[in-house]
């Protein structure tokens, strides 16, 4: 029997011992809220892990810069990534703070961006909005509404987490993105707060492992942003913690947060999970599963609700992954379509796989028989919209 019990929260950051949020129109993107932060009464272990694209954006730099253990404050702005900005990006957050740091009693604050690539920060737009920040204020609607570019709805989920010997935490966590998306640690920031009394290294360790099969295991068009990044941050204010309950909250709050990325793929109207089994090792598993996430081709069918289980086929042995015509399998839920060599593809099963297609979410299983390894990624339908979308994105 489970230790502990978890209980979803109304409310998601703001509802959490300590931390406070909100976001300000600052007039970056039109009338909406654009700039916002996260801030905790005491300093927070914070644990980050980044984009892997090697042209990474100002904001992670200057984290790196500080090498940030502990702070208080996150300070977050949309419509602009300050990416590839070169050394004037770095200077220009260092401004900024030097300015709030007195202002507002700050402890190694942080920045993070998003938006377009290559414009330089609007440094002292973002600060004058900043400067107004009531530092009291829980509200985790504007803070998420803060940080979204092309997203059409604000990611938020929190749990309180009740302890079976008694005592309980809270956690919870806001996220963004639905262009841009394949991270590898989508365009993705996520923040996740807790008032646990967790140790550092255990964070950082349950991070690293739960991010693997939650946001490194999404993809909306297979771009890899230069912001990609995931916060998480623990200022002990509960005094009650359970390393078993914590990691299992966690990995919720990162799955659930993952999958609204996805289901909000600029465009998308299908969230597609990607069930790769019997390979050779779970890696092999994990670069099958990743192409059909990303392949044009199987998203495009996905858009068409049209069950071309070849393409599928074609994806996977594309991916460089050991595997043999007599030993796939594929299945659009229980419909199986392509048994061991034999093709089952009739009418029926056709009409069949066609029905699971027309459902917003469902499971494509491909079982390669070659091992033991197994990997779910998630992907979403590519349409007309996403090139709408990304073709006007500057404008």
């Amino acid at each position: 029997m489970a230790s502990f019990r978890l209980i979803p929260l109304e409310g998601t950051i703001a509802q959490v011992a300590g931390f406070h949020c909100d976001g300000v129109r600052a007039g970056l993107k039109g009338d909406d809220f654009d700039v916002g932060f996260i801030y905790s009464q005491t300093p927070c272990d914070v644990v980050a892990l980044f984009t892997t694209n090697k042209f990474q954006a100002a904001p992670l730099r200057h984290f790196h810069k500080h090498q940030i253990q502990k702070s208080n404050f996150i300070l977050a702005n949309s419509k602009n990534a300050n990416a590839m900005t070169g050394a004037q990006g770095v200077a220009d957050i260092e401004e900024i703070f030097a300015t709030l740091t007195p202002h507002f009693d700050l402890h190694n604050p942080i920045m993070s961006s998003t938006g377009v690539i290559g414009v330089p920060l609007p440094k002292e737009t973002i600060l004058q909005a900043a400067l107004q920040f009531d530092l009291k204020a829980r509200n985790d609607i504007h803070f998420a509404r803060s940080i979204m570019t092309t997203d059409t709805f604000e990611k938020r989920i929190g749990f309180e987490v009740h302890l079976k010997e008694g005592g309980s935490f809270r956690i919870a966590g806001v996220a963004k993105g639905a262009g841009m998306i394949d991270p590898a640690m989508a365009t993705m920031l996520a923040f996740i707060v807790t008032d646990a009394a967790v140790p550092r290294e255990i964070m950082e360790e349950v991070a690293k492992k739960y991010v693997e099969t939650t946001f490194n295991a999404i993809s909306v068009d297979g771009d890899r942003s230069t912001n990609d990044s995931l916060f998480l941050l623990a200022n002990g204010m509960s005094g009650h913690f359970d390393a078993e309950a914590f990691a299992f909250a966690l990995e919720k709050v990162m799955h659930h947060l993952a999958l609204l990325i996805v289901k909000d793929g600029e465009g998308a109207k299908k969230l597609v999970a990607f069930h790769v089994t019997g390979a050779r090792d779970d890696q092999e598993a994990k670069r099958a599963a990743k192409a059909l996430t990303n392949s044009l081709l199987v998203k495009t069918a996905l858009f068409g609700e049209d069950p071309n289980w070849g393409r599928i086929a074609a994806t996977i042995g594309a991916s460089g992954v050991a595997c043999k015509e007599d030993r796939l399998r594929i299945a659009f839920e229980d419909v199986v379509v392509y048994d061991r060599g034999k093709i089952l593809f009739d009418r029926q099963q056709e009409e069949a796989a066609h029905k699971v297609m027309q459902r917003p979410e469902f499971s494509i299983h491909c079982d390669l028989g070659m091992g033991r390894g197994s990997f779910t990624a998630y992907g979403c339908d590519l349409g007309y919209e996403y090139v709408k979308i990304n073709a006007e994105y500057r404008t």
